[in-house]
């Protein structure tokens, strides 16, 4: 029989400071955490730039190295997408808004969805993941959005 430990330690209060200094540094601790991550996540602004992504993330993306799509964005850094039928075609540009990263920032909701990534060369297979989004709040309005992936 496994054996779990549970332990309640105080809340965690923030210092008091201007907002955005609250603002930037909740962004700040979002992007070191995607930065680091073994998992493939993604975090983006609200200008759709990528301010974060994990090496798993570029990887299963087809992105590259995440010091070369850091500050570009989202869809100019590389990121293709294709639709899912039998002669795939680039999304349009009313498909794309509906990607969960997206989604997320215009509605400020949780997104869930399946993307076809085209593949880096000709040779690979286009990889389908499943994107989960959830948008990153600064002062209450959407800041960003972070995104986690699975392949399938």
């Amino acid at each position: 029989m496994a054996h779990v430990e549970l332990s309640l330690s105080e809340v965690f209060v923030p210092t008091a400071g201007t907002s955005t200094e609250q603002g930037s540094d909740n962004f700040g601790q979002w992007s070191s955490t995607v930065s680091h991550a073994d998992e493939p996540c993604l975090l983006i602004d609200a200008e759709t730039r990528v301010v974060a992504v994990s090496a798993a993330g570029c990887e299963l993306l087809c992105l590259g190295a995440p010091e070369d799509v850091v500050g570009l964005p989202l869809l100019g850094g590389g990121l293709r997408l294709l639709d899912f039928t039998a002669n795939p075609r680039e999304l349009t540009e009313q498909e794309l808004d509906k990607i969960p990263p997206l989604l997320a920032l215009s509605s400020g909701r949780l997104a869930r969805g399946l993307l076809r990534v085209q593949a880096a060369s000709a040779d690979a297979p286009d990889a389908t993941v499943d994107a989960i989004s959830t948008p990153v709040l600064t002062d209450g309005s959407v800041a960003g959005s972070l995104t986690f992936f699975s392949e399938v």
